[in-house]
């Protein structure tokens, strides 16, 4: 899979956010989805105290979700841990892995946020401008903005809202499985935020997570 690098990586944590505010104009909120025939799944996992960390992405049928490649890469990772510039610390070690890719998916999911960030720039949104694909950010928990609690149904979400403006919408709350902790989902680029909730339910296979990003973190998970 093929893409172009857009910034440098080497950069201090001012100028990496510099690039976010930069970046933050080339997002598109709309759908430009072609048919879908694949999905990604994209996570990293790594240790605060370790400069190795591990990259994994997954692509999948759609809708079936059969794992059909996956490829695995071991990196130094040389950006500090900052919450808010974590795509700095763990993008360049994702991007080898999609590098890697034979199988060029139609969709990314990231473990991670989208636009439900304080600069708009999360790394499913740095990442879909930079790979040029949909893509969705789908988190475990909330980095930014304010919400209520979504119904206890799987199905049922909540907005997210900015905290700068209360009336502006940065993502959804949604409840992937009853009775279980929501899941955070934020458009990443060149999709809505609709169909991004859309998918993401359309992803789940009995559990919380939705499967591709299931899969690659328990294969992630494994490197360590």
């Amino acid at each position: 899979m093929q893409y172009k690098n857009l910034h440098k990586w080497d950069v201090s944590p001012a100028e990496a956010v510099e690039i976010q505010k930069n970046l933050r104009e080339k997002i598109i909120t709309e759908n430009e989805l072609g048919e879908i025939r694949y999905i990604a799944g994209a996570d990293i996992s790594c240790n605060r105290l370790s400069p190795v960390g591990y990259a994994v992405v997954v692509v999948m049928t759609f809708p079936d979700l059969e794992v059909v490649e996956e490829k695995r890469v071991e990196a130094e990772i040389r950006f500090p841990y900052i919450p808010g510039l974590l795509a700095f610390r763990e993008a360049p070690i994702l991007l080898k892995a999609f590098e890697k890719l034979k199988i060029e998916p139609d969709l990314i999911i990231f473990d991670g946020q989208g636009i439900a960030h304080p600069r708009g720039m999360g790394i499913a949104s740095h990442l879909g401008i930079i790979l040029n694909k949909p893509t969705i950010g789908c988190a475990k928990s909330k980095l930014f903005g304010t919400y209520k609690e979504p119904g206890n149904n799987e199905g049922d979400f909540s907005y997210l809202y900015s905290p700068q403006e209360a009336d502006k919408v940065i993502g959804a709350v949604v409840r992937t499985k009853s009775n279980t902790k929501p899941v955070f989902v934020s458009i990443g680029h060149k999709i809505d935020l609709q169909t991004s909730i859309k998918f993401i339910l359309e992803c789940r296979r009995g559990y919380r997570i939705p499967e591709p990003i299931r899969i690659a973190h328990n294969l992630v998970s494994k490197q360590i």
